[in-house]
Formats: C-alpha cells, sequence, structure tokens
C-alpha cells in the first residue's frame, strides 16, 4: 500500500492569529512586519493584503506602495509560538508519527489504511473550533508531493494527490515546485528551456548530473515524484487521546457521563483512522480541575471501552472533589509500555502538572 503523508500548513498564521484576537483587522488588509522607516521586511500578510500584490519577504516600505492603508503591525513571537504548539498538539495527535518543519507547517505521517481525506478534514475542523485559524492540508504518498498539495486549495482548503494520478498530477507542475528550485534557478533552467517537471522527465540522469552535479539526481527524482524520505524528526506514536475543554466547569455525574460518551464516540472514530486494534493499548484518563490542577490516571489491565473511562474519570475526580474544566481519554499501545503491576487504588499511578498537558507521551514541538 502506498504511504499517506498530510502537510498541514497554517493560513497567513501570524496574520491568522491577530485577525482572531482583533476582529477589527478581519476585512482590511493587514501585514505583520517590520518599519518601512527601518528597512522592514513583511513576515506575513492576510489575503485582503495579498490581492494588491504584498507578499511575505517584501521590504516593508514597497509593501505600502502596492497598498497605502495596508495595517503594519510588529507581532507578538511569543503569542504565535504558544498558538504554534496548540496547533501541532492537535496536528500530532492524528498521526502514526509527526515532524514539525516551522513554526507553522508540519507533516504526520497516517495507516496506509486510513481515510485520508476525512482525517484532513477533522483536522481542519478541529483546529478551527478549538484554535480560532484555518489551516490547508495536502495529501499525498511522499514529504514532496503532500507539500505541493497543501498549497493547491488555500485558504482552508485540502487536496489529495491520487496515487494513480501521481505521474499525471507531476508531469505538470513548475519545476519551481521542486524543492531547491529558487527563483534564480527557475530562469536558469527556463533558458535551457526547462520550465515543467515534464521537461526535467526528457533528460536522461546522466546529462542532469553532468549538468547540475548531484543536485542532478534531485531534480531526477522529484520531477517524477520520487521522494523515500522519512519524517526525519518525527516519532512513533506511544498513545493516542482525545480530550474536550468546556465552557462552563462541570459537576454533576449526568454531565460526566454525557462528556464520556461523547469522547468514547471521537475516541473510537480517532482509533479506527490510524488502525489500531482496541486489544493493543491500555487506557488512561485526564482530568483539569477548575484551578488548573491536572491528574491522569491509568490501569494498564482494563480493557480499552467506556466502562474504564467512566471509572477511570470517577476516580480521578475524587483525588480533588473540585468541579472540572477538562476531561480526556486516551491509551496508550502496550508494546511501548514497562512491565507495572496494577496500581493500587490509593497509590495509582498520579501525574500532577499545572503547566503542561499530558494527554501524549509525546512531548511538542516548540
Amino acid at each position: 500500500m502506498p504511504r499517506q503523508v498530510l502537510h498541514v500548513d497554517c493560513d497567513c498564521f501570524f496574520a491568522a492569529v491577530e485577525m482572531r484576537d482583533s476582529p477589527q483587522y478581519r476585512d482590511i488588509p493587514l501585514a505583520i512586519g517590520g518599519s518601512s522607516d527601518r528597512r522592514g521586511v513583511i513576515s506575513t500578510c492576510n489575503y485582503v493584503a495579498r490581492a494588491y500584490g504584498v507578499r511575505s519577504a517584501m521590504p516593508s516600505g514597497q509593501a505600502l506602495k502596492l497598498c497605502p492603508d495596508l495595517m503594519l503591525i510588529r507581532g507578538d513571537m511569543e503569542k504565535y509560538r504558544r498558538v504554534s504548539r496548540e496547533v501541532m498538539s492537535i496536528v500530532e495527535s492524528y498521526g502514526l508519527a509527526f515532524e514539525q518543519v516551522s513554526i507553522d507547517e508540519a507533516y504526520i505521517e497516517i495507516s496506509p489504511h486510513s481515510p485520508g481525506k476525512i482525517i484532513a478534514q477533522q483536522i481542519r475542523q478541529q483546529v478551527e473550533a478549538e484554535i480560532g485559524i484555518t489551516v490547508s492540508v495536502g495529501i499525498a504518498p511522499n514529504k514532496y508531493l503532500a507539500k505541493v498539495a497543501s498549497d493547491w486549495n488555500k485558504p482552508n482548503g485540502q487536496f489529495v494527490v491520487e496515487p494513480q494520478a501521481l505521474n499525471e498530477f507531476v508531469r505538470t507542475l513548475p519545476v519551481g515546485k521542486i524543492p531547491g528550485v529558487g527563483p534564480k534557478s527557475a530562469e536558469k533552467l527556463a533558458n535551457m528551456g526547462i520550465h515543467s517537471c515534464a521537461d526535467v522527465q526528457a533528460i536522461e540522469l546522466a546529462d542532469l548530473l553532468k549538468r547540475f552535479g548531484q543536485f542532478g539526481k534531485k531534480l531526477y527524482d522529484r520531477s517524477r515524484g520520487i521522494d523515500d524520505r522519512t519524517l526525519s524528526n518525527g516519532r512513533e506514536r506511544k498513545s493516542l487521546s482525545v480530550e474536550r475543554t468546556f465552557a462552563n466547569d462541570i459537576e454533576s455525574e449526568e454531565e460526566l457521563q454525557q462528556v464520556a460518551q461523547d469522547l468514547w464516540l471521537r475516541f473510537q472514530s480517532r482509533i479506527e483512522a490510524n488502525a489500531i486494534r482496541l486489544r493493543d493499548v491500555t487506557p488512561f484518563v485526564k482530568v483539569k480541575f477548575a484551578d488548573f490542577q491536572v491528574t491522569t490516571l491509568a490501569n494498564h489491565q482494563k480493557t480499552v471501552d467506556l466502562d474504564s473511562f467512566i471509572e477511570l474519570i470517577q476516580q480521578a475526580r475524587r483525588r480533588q472533589e473540585k468541579s472540572i474544566r477538562l476531561i480526556g481519554i486516551g491509551a496508550r499501545l502496550k508494546q511501548n509500555l514497562t512491565q507495572m503491576e496494577l496500581f493500587d487504588q490509593a497509590t495509582a499511578e498520579l501525574d500532577i502538572d499545572s503547566s503542561k498537558s499530558s494527554l501524549s507521551s509525546l512531548n511538542s514541538t516548540s
């Protein structure tokens, strides 16, 4: 089965965060960048500004000439890093492997049997609902084509390169879509009559190596859609989970039961999407209380089912006897567990940490 790699790219990320936090920016041309009187450049701009020709890396002075009404702000990198961590936590939870490549883009790899289009849609919907910004997703058999595909239906869109249509898709791509071919390289290639990947395909590998050295091999492979790279700083999934934060803290047993049932349905969908068998995982829960104290509780001898999650949530809740602002349920893959005895109810596996989320045993990439 072909691999399924998803490239998730935030849409005009810095500007999107500012428009989320300041609605008055949504319908006006907005850019994040340095002052024009200090040779500043544009980091990012919204799509309204792009209609005027404003682009990333453009000098701020030039951007203001193109769009005199441009709202130019300095931005807040600490805020953007915080939002990035929130987005990446969601993205990572869907994949069997994860690689963040910049503050606003990442790859995940999912099972070849998983419904890639549905997972992409779920990621987009969850990020928009929980973070308040949009992402675009590309789905393809490798990293190179997934990145190309994520740019195909921006903003807030997705595109899949089907394995059976790969050759036809690649042939039509401009040679500038190949990583490492910048504007100057593309101009040189154009002067040689090479404009598309189809043009590169017409040249023998020996000739490409003679003309371009080792980069000729990359041109040869990418023009044919070949990319065997794994997710280089990714990690194998050790756990999988879902959670819900409440607008109003919950206290009643009825509310707890309903939330557990809703999370169970979402969890089942995530498990099936990742082609994980319930018998291969063990359950854990996370509860965050009104005072932001967090406790996680696991029983490595229990089966993964709704009753087990409800029991663990109730046990975790009794640790604090406070109203609850977040509940999460999850499962760890058994092959990643060390030999652990069934916990004693009085000394259950307990992790109280008010500063970080522990729904995933993978560390979030900052």
